[in-house]
């Protein structure tokens, strides 16, 4: 089971400022919103997304539109589950998620409504489902983290297969259970085939010895910048946040990436759909249209999730190495489906 992202004591009054700056001027012109305000509506969003994040989202989007949402935040995995077991009964209106094989396992059992044409045209084609059920609302790129004291650049490997070479034995740190990680192993396993994802698994596994269970990414970016581990993967997002959180002097860690089009340098979409059951259709395709519109990409853009938003003209933060420069593989997010062949081969090593 993935973990809850854990709030940070990040400037949110300064986004959330932003957010009625931006709804505000959306408010004086309708066309460049979800729609005019309807007051008195209230819908529930099941989120899996940053905190801090969707609260800023959340302000804005009330404030353009009158619509009040209630958040119920839990790992994805946990929420999807959740959603399944509810069926029709569903209380959830949107679902936002941090990775799209859970919208993709919801899509595949029929319970998405089909996202608004002019909302899916917010965003690239690529980074939403093939079937119009869901919509890519943000991105964000895995990477090697490594401690700085305690490597080089030069020494760190050029593929995530390298993981597996014995000279990182008890240097590595890994957060299997985290569902960022099952897309870089969906992407080996398509790659390289299931047998030499298994075993590649099996000796990260090995190398990483006890800290092979790590809970989730924030502690595994911890113990690589405080030298209990000297490298790990994660999505690159991790660093930016805990270097805005404690200050860049007390981190003593980097962010790399593999060698262009390696499978373990894989660009990750976070996304959003309306849920076929809710009550509310109008206002949830209100929200999610918001989510994908240039207020509420700008919105991302200046939060300190620091992913990247995947809207036309806006700007990733500038902390952040430029989108358009990254090299990441051409593993799709339909290639990436529901993400269970991860999470087979990560039992059958016994990772989680």
């Amino acid at each position: 089971m993935t973990t809850r992202r854990g709030t940070l004591p990040l400037p949110l009054l300064t986004v959330l400022a932003i957010a009625t700056l931006l709804a505000a001027g959306c408010s004086a012109n309708a066309s460049a919103g979800p729609g005019d305000k309807n007051t008195g509506e209230t819908i529930t969003l099941y989120s899996a997304q940053h905190q801090q994040t969707t609260d800023a989202l959340i302000a804005a989007f009330t404030e353009q539109t009158g619509i009040k949402v209630t958040v119920r935040n839990d790992g994805e995995d946990v929420l999807t589950a959740q959603i399944e077991q509810e069926g029709a009964k569903s209380p959830a209106d949107v679902f936002y998620t941090e990775n799209s094989p859970w919208l993709a396992q919801l899509d595949q059992k029929h319970l998405l409504a089909k996202v608004d044409p002019a909302t899916l045209q917010q965003v690239p084609a690529a980074d939403s489902g093939a079937s119009g059920d869901w919509v890519g609302v943000s991105a964000r790129v895995s990477a090697l983290i490594y401690n700085t004291d305690d490597l080089n650049a030069s020494a760190l490997p050029s593929s995530v297969l390298d993981l597996a070479d014995p000279r990182w034995k008890g240097k590595l740190d890994l957060a299997p259970a985290e569902t960022d990680f099952w897309p870089i192993v969906s992407s080996v396993a398509k790659t390289y085939g299931q047998a030499r994802a298994l075993a590649w698994l099996k000796a990260l596994k090995d190398n990483a010895g006890a800290n092979a269970a790590t809970p989730d990414n924030e502690t595994l970016l911890s113990d690589v910048s405080q030298g209990s581990s000297q490298l790990g993967i994660i999505n690159q997002y991790y660093f930016y946040r805990l270097r805005a959180e404690i200050g860049p002097s007390a981190v003593h860690a980097a962010v790399a990436y593999f060698a262009p089009h390696d499978p373990g340098y894989v660009l990750n979409i976070s996304g959003a759909a309306v849920l076929a059951s809710s009550k509310h259709q109008a206002a949830a395709q209100k929200l999610v249209a918001f989510f994908t519109s240039t207020a509420g990409q700008t919105i991302l853009a200046h939060s300190e999730s620091f992913e990247y938003p995947i809207g036309e003209h806006v700007a990733a933060n500038p902390a952040l190495t430029p989108l358009a420069q990254l090299q990441p593989n051409a593993f799709s997010v339909a290639e990436l489906g529901t993400g269970e062949d991860a999470k087979t081969l990560l039992q059958q090593a016994q990772l989680i």
